[in-house]
């Protein structure tokens, strides 16, 4: 007889975890908390209701794509340069003192090998765009320039985490030759610069023709997304979700960017996202965590913590910021979100990171997410932003409205 309970594990995966996100946002918490809390009470950690993993997981790898295509689809590349040095250095900085000291942990406290070490440094580069961006705008400060600091550095960090990763995973396959690897890379950015160009050829020759039909361009958007990450894989060796990140990067420099976002937005919101947060607490298994991991769970997030807020702090003091809004900008880098949950379950999956250990990064995900609006909330506080912080960025906002009010 064949079996229907994936349907049923589907369904009860989506009720809880928008219920649970519904009681995070309750809590002025991101809902992705919810849905990670969600997957963790439905797995083997707690009650072990979901029975069908192998469909789960199959799902959450699509979930993984659209997740890193929307993140480059909402990359804004002018902002990007427009920050120029100044985030790059923070985000610089914010990638080597997690990594070093990600590194470091690992290495005093596991028996996994050196790459394994350097992976768990890797998973603490990370910085969640997603988290940042919420968390400023529940603040209402989502328009002052230590905001645009925050954005830039951020998009750049999960740049380079993305380009880490790829590194990293290439390297856990000894047969890989290193110089082959970086030719690969070399060549996969080649390939997506030759896909820009053929996507605004194709773009521009078409557009006019699909005036009163732009639903066909969410659907090739979907086919480029799932196409480019295919072949990222396939014949590059790079993780599919950087072929996906690069495609939405391509698509956001057309006009129909805003459209095409709304309705992955939705695709993403109603099945995909839900499927692969709580697909990543369903691989944890705490009752199996021994004490020695759960110390080593509270000094990784601590850390998790301090790395970022170091790191990314002084590299704002370097580039002129003063300490208050280096500061917030070290806070507001700290959340890791699902761009961590991304590069762990991508290491998890070539051996990068023993089952054991996912435990410790999804508690780290959970406690970043949670004390950075908490924090920020409290720098804010303490340090009310300058009236003429938030003026020129606040007339830079109604400059960008202005030029885009007549795309559609």
């Amino acid at each position: 007889m064949e079996s229907y309970q994936f349907i049923l594990d589907v369904a009860v995966i989506l009720i809880f975890t928008k219920t649970l996100g519904l009681i995070s946002k309750k809590f002025n918490m991101p809902q992705v908390v919810g849905a990670l809390l969600a997957g963790l009470i439905l797995g083997p950690a707690f009650l072990g209701v979901i029975k069908d993993a192998d469909f789960i997981k199959s799902v959450a790898e699509i979930g993984v794509i659209i997740l890193m295509f929307c993140a480059g689809l909402e990359t804004d590349i002018n902002g990007l340069k427009k920050c120029g040095k100044a985030s790059f250095v923070i985000a610089m900085c914010g990638v080597l003192v997690p990594l070093a000291g990600g590194f470091a942990i690992a290495y005093l406290m596991t028996d996994s090998s050196i790459i394994q070490d350097v992976f768990l440094g890797v998973i603490l580069t990370a910085t969640s765009v997603s988290i940042t961006v919420e968390t400023l705008r529940e603040l209402g400060k989502l328009k002052s320039k230590t905001a645009n600091a925050i954005l830039g550095a951020a998009i750049i960090d999960d740049i380079l985490g993305i380009i880490g990763l790829t590194i990293i995973t290439s390297m856990a396959d000894k047969s890989v030759n290193i110089g082959m690897v970086m030719l690969k890379i070399v060549g996969f950015f080649v390939f997506v610069a030759g896909a820009g160009v053929c996507a605004y050829l194709i773009y521009n020759k078409f557009k006019d023709k699909f005036v009163e039909k732009r639903h066909r361009y969410s659907i090739l958007a979907l086919a480029a997304c799932l196409l480019m990450s295919y072949c990222a894989e396939y014949f590059f060796g790079v993780a599919d979700i950087t072929g996906a990140f690069f495609a939405g990067l391509i698509i956001a420099s057309t006009e129909r960017t805003s459209y095409i976002g709304s309705k992955f937005d939705v695709l993403s919101y109603l099945f995909f996202s839900p499927m692969f947060f709580a697909s990543i607490g369903l691989q944890v298994e705490l009752p199996k965590m021994s004490a020695a991991i759960i110390i080593f769970s509270i000094l990784l997030t601590i850390v998790a913590m301090l790395t970022k807020v170091v790191g990314c702090g002084v590299g704002a003091l370097a580039c002129g910021y003063n300490m208050k809004r280096s500061l917030r900008i070290g806070i507001g880098m700290i959340s890791r979100g699902e761009v961590a949950l991304i590069v762990a379950d991508k290491g998890a999956k070539v051996g990068l990171i023993d089952q054991d250990l996912m435990g410790p990064v999804v508690i780290v995900v959970i406690a970043t997410t949670i004390i950075t609006p908490l924090l920020l909330k409290l720098s804010y506080k303490t340090h009310p932003v300058p009236p003429q912080d938030i003026q020129e960025s606040h007339y830079e906002g109604l400059e960008q409205i202005a030029k885009h009010r007549d795309t559609y």
